[in-house]
């Protein structure tokens, strides 16, 4: 078997909420959230600082250090 039939992934460390993460390096934002159980009804993502429409999740790729800050909808009565 030859090395250029094995795909290596690497792994990349993000953070959400301040806090790292440990991904692969082809994960993408709505897979992230996916993952960590997100209803995307319900939440606010700003992705290195900038807030991104819901539309586009599934277009951004997570590069190392990348800066995920999640933020929770919740209504009240």
């Amino acid at each position: 078997m030859s090395n250029t039939s094995q795909i290596s992934k690497t792994k990349i460390t993000v953070f959400i909420n301040e806090e790292p993460f440990l991904c692969l390096s082809d994960t993408s934002l709505a897979s992230l959230l996916n993952y960590l159980d997100f209803d995307f009804r319900q939440i606010l993502i700003e992705y290195n600082h900038e807030i991104i429409p819901k539309e586009l999740f599934h277009n951004i790729k997570l590069k190392h250090r990348d800066l995920v800050e999640v933020v929770t909808i919740v209504g009240g009565g």
